[in-house]
């Protein structure tokens, strides 16, 4: 089977001829894996499922706002970059982790949040994305669309305090962020349904290793809203699309409602904070990618251990398809290359048909 045969037949519930796994790194263990390898093709040495990103392109000459004058006076540290969106990104000196400096953490009025320049992306050339999921499809790759988030940008962009004050106290302030991510957001979508992509990743970040951030009405109400309208309109379009959501920590409180609003594949469920085993029970037909700690087995676990999990994994979870095995974030630091090649070793030996 090619890789998106497996992938197609995993998601429709199907044990493929090999199961699919993913891994991500940090920069120094990336590093270090290469050089182990001998390779930097690390998706083709491994065998790592790797689906080609296909999203609209900025056009010809494109120029982005000067975000420099919301910072205007400040004395940022060296190395600081502005990202996409105006986020001031602050080294932190420690791996791939960054500090955020928020362009609208001072604002005093909604007119500052409305003036605020996110680009909807819609005049974005898009012409090449039906052409290059086409040569994903015959070379046998699924083509995946990336849209990004919502109430990560938004807080990132008006500072995580300002931000969930606003959702209690101006809550016009929230949406107006929200609704200028959400459109740019339905773009990306709308245009990688057209191109026929497999299916398209997103998510936020929305619980703690306990429970969720804020309530769940609260959730519903800002973020769940958004997201479905972006979903629907991507599925208008093409029916049978796949949707990807990613959220760290214990959301077993939403899953319900993320797959009754169109989500089929959940990343990363964490297995320090819920049971996969048990929610395989109870969601027969969720589709799971990731489970394999990061905070636990990869890095701290022999490669007895790591074999032992992904068996574990695949036998409870995986059984009858509906499992990408994947670590639950990109592997850090501690991670030794014998717990990588453990993994990789393990989902191959346990993951035939």
């Amino acid at each position: 089977m090619t890789e998106l045969e497996r992938f197609r037949a995993t998601l429709a519930g199907e044990r493929p001829e090999g199961i699919l796994y993913t891994a991500g790194f940090t920069p120094d263990l990336e590093r270090r894996v290469i050089e182990h390898a001998g390779t930097k093709d690390l998706s083709g040495h491994y065998g790592l499922f790797r689906p080609v990103g296909v999203g609209p392109r900025p056009p010809e000459g494109y120029q982005r706002p000067d975000f420099r004058v919301y910072y205007a006076g400040d004395d940022l540290p060296e190395g600081t970059t502005i990202d996409g969106d105006g986020v001031a990104m602050i080294p932190a000196g420690f791996y791939h982790f960054w500090g955020y400096h928020s362009p609208l953490r001072h604002a005093t009025s909604l007119k500052q949040l409305e003036a605020y320049p996110v680009d909807s992306e819609a005049d974005w050339p898009r012409d090449h994305m039906a052409e290059k999921v086409a040569r994903a499809h015959q070379a046998g790759r699924a083509a995946v669309g990336s849209i990004g988030h919502m109430y990560e940008t938004a807080w990132q962009i008006r500072g995580y305090e300002q931000f969930l004050i606003d959702m209690v106290e101006r809550p016009a302030w929230a949406e107006c962020l929200l609704d200028k991510l959400m459109a740019r957001n339905m773009v990306r979508a709308t245009a990688a349904a057209a191109a026929g992509v497999d299916y398209i990743n997103c998510g936020d970040d929305v619980a703690n290793q306990k429970a969720m951030m804020f309530s769940v009405q609260t959730w519903r109400s800002f973020m769940l809203s958004r997201w479905a309208k972006v979903w629907a309109a991507a599925r208008r379009i093409k029916p049978d699309l796949h949707i990807w959501y990613h959220s760290d920590g214990n959301i077993a409180v939403i899953i319900g409602d993320l797959l009754a609003a169109g989500v089929t594949i959940l990343n990363p469920i964490q297995p320090e904070c819920m049971d996969p085993a048990g929610l395989r029970a109870k969601y027969p037909r969720l589709n799971m990618h990731g489970t394999v700690g990061t905070q636990s087995t990869m890095p701290f676990g022999t490669p007895e251990e790591v074999r032992r999990v992904v068996a574990e994994r695949i036998d409870t979870c995986g059984r009858g398809g509906r499992l990408i095995l994947g670590p639950t974030h990109v592997l850090e630091p501690e991670v030794s290359i014998e717990n990588f090649e453990a993994y990789v070793t393990a989902a191959r030996d346990f993951g035939g048909a």
